[in-house]
């Protein structure tokens, strides 16, 4: 594992101040923990909690909490993955740690960077010792870039202004895969080739045979391209050869049954794959294509109106240029 020169850009900042952040973003400075509301969480597996997000898209304020979230408890720590789209959310995820376990939280994992992911992290960047920010070793770069643009974008929608430090980066990065010691519990990560988006990485409980998808996976809420379509493809071929006991997708409920949740994502991407690919050859322009498509592979799916139209621009622009 590495860390990207980019990644160590972040601000210096200590606890006292990310709290600060976190309690400004949230619009109050809180009175105590009974001022915050748990997130709701699930053990689908012993030790192995989930808080399931709705299916929206993603703005600030209330459609914040529209990813999964994951908390695995092992004997020496705990390790979050993803902490969702809002500081304040993630003041409600730290909340439901501590009714979990009392152990320390020592690896906070995001799976990719976008906001619905990681703009909670800053509320569990204030313990005593600090966790452990871990992603793909494209993660920092991807932030540093898409970051302004996020900070932007919560201002626009809930008038609420996040200082930069809100953003926190990975502090250690995997290129490949790692390994991560709780405690009588090992937790398998995997870096990924560019599919949902450049940095995607998933998570392999070892103790209870469960796999945290991120992004690489959708159930009922559309999938959505941030990446590159064809690897996307490629990287769901080799999740459905896994021999896992359940998988944490992103979006959507946990399944006791990867090879057959996956089927509909891989026949929606497929769908787009190969209509767009049909359109190119006939010389349709990408406008008209969209168009034409709008309709396909999209039954069964939620938010593909939010979506499918920019999933059909992204696989245009990919494909253009295939060999």
């Amino acid at each position: 594992m590495s860390t990207p020169r980019a990644a160590m850009r972040r601000p210096a900042i200590s606890p006292g101040a990310l709290l600060a952040a976190v309690m400004l973003a949230a619009g109050a400075v809180h009175a105590g923990e009974a001022a915050v509301e748990p997130l709701p969480m699930t053990e689908i597996a012993p030790g192995v909690h989930v808080h399931h997000g709705s299916h929206r898209a993603w703005s600030a304020g209330s459609a914040s909490d529209v990813a999964n979230l994951g908390v695995v408890v092992g004997s020496r720590c705990a390790a979050v993955i993803d902490t969702g789209g809002s500081p304040a959310l993630g003041e409600r995820l730290r909340a439901a740690i501590r009714r979990l376990t009392a152990l320390p939280v020592c690896y906070v994992i995001n799976t990719h960077v976008h906001p619905d992911h990681v703009l909670g992290n800053v509320a569990l960047a204030g313990g005593s010792p600090p966790p452990e920010f871990v992603g793909h070793v494209r993660l920092g770069p991807s932030l540093s870039a898409r970051a302004p643009y996020y900070l932007e974008a919560f201002r626009r929608e809930s008038g609420q202004a996040l200082a930069a430090e809100t953003v926190v980066y990975p502090t250690r990065t995997v290129a490949e895969r790692a390994t991560l010691d709780l405690g009588e519990r090992r937790l398998q990560l995997r870096a990924w080739p560019t599919a949902h988006t450049d940095n995607d990485l998933t998570v392999y409980d070892e103790r209870t045979g469960t796999l945290f998808t991120g992004d690489l996976l959708f159930i009922g809420h559309l999938p959505v391209i941030d990446g590159r379509l064809r690897g996307w493809l490629e990287a769901i071929g080799e999740l459905k050869a896994l021999d896992v006991q359940r998988a944490v997708p992103g979006h959507g409920d946990t399944t006791a049954d990867l090879r057959r949740a996956i089927a509909p994502q891989e026949a929606y991407l497929s769908a787009v794959r190969d209509g767009v690919r049909a359109a190119i050859k006939a010389g349709v322009p990408m406008s008209r294509a969209v168009d034409e498509l709008a309709g396909t592979g999209t039954a069964g799916w939620q938010l593909a109106a939010e979506f499918h139209r920019r999933n059909l621009t992204a696989a245009y622009a990919e494909l253009e240029w295939e060999d």
